[in-house]
């Protein structure tokens, strides 16, 4: 990856943003732009791209002992970017937008249609339909059919929801559901209904857009 000395100045994350907006960053410059600058032995967007790793699976609940531990992020890093998340979960949580249909969760989990590995997540809805968390469930299998009942639903059952959307990127771009798509869908759907917990739908992203089995007429 090159260094941000190494590009354009119109291609760098601070000017990109200030002349575009933050919406046109990925997560890792916008990361890039959080940590300010990197190590004598780590670049700044080395030390974003290990930190959106962590991010993901930490979501929202994401804190400074979360990444204390990445080579290059110390004490006062560390500080500012827990800092950053406190701020959003004050105010920006995603509780309570209301879904209607696939596109309204769409601005939930597109930030992850560039990842390199599938992730596959879970929305938790109440019984007005509106969103109660979005969470990663599993980051990087080969074989979406491993994806467990168990794994998905621990946290849904928890928190009391009433019904969920799942959904994952696919790297290479597809959004054709795989054997094992259908399958997991199918296990899922069954489970739900013994749990009383519906699921609404299973949606397929990457950055060319997405495929949802609810539109499809597959659930």
């Amino acid at each position: 990856m090159k260094k941000i000395r190494d590009l354009p100045e119109s291609e760098r994350p601070r000017e990109r943003l200030l002349a575009k907006g933050a919406s046109f960053l990925n997560d890792e410059e916008l990361l890039a732009i959080l940590i300010g600058k990197g190590t004598p032995n780590h670049d700044v967007l080395s030390l974003a791209k290990k930190l959106v790793k962590v991010v993901d699976q930490r979501g929202l609940d994401l804190e400074a002992e979360d990444i204390l531990g990445i080579d290059g992020i110390g004490k006062a890093k560390a500080a500012l970017i827990a800092a950053a998340f406190e701020f959003a979960r004050r105010r920006i949580r995603p509780e309570g937008i209301k879904i209607q249909s696939p596109r309204d969760v769409l601005p939930l989990i597109r930030h992850y249609a560039d990842r390199k590995q599938e992730h596959f997540l879970s929305v938790s809805l109440n019984g007005a339909n509106e969103v109660m968390r979005v969470r990663v469930v599993t980051i990087g299998l080969i074989n979406m059919s491993h994806v467990h009942p168990q794994e998905v639903f621990a946290d849904i059952i928890a928190e009391r929801a009433s019904s969920l959307i799942v959904a994952h990127n696919h790297p290479s771009g597809s959004l054709n559901p795989s054997r094992e798509d259908v399958s997991v869908t199918r296990q899922l759907k069954q489970a739900g209904e013994i749990l009383g917990i519906k699921l609404l739908d299973h949606i397929i992203f990457s950055l060319k857009g997405y495929y949802s089995f609810l539109e499809h007429g597959e659930l």
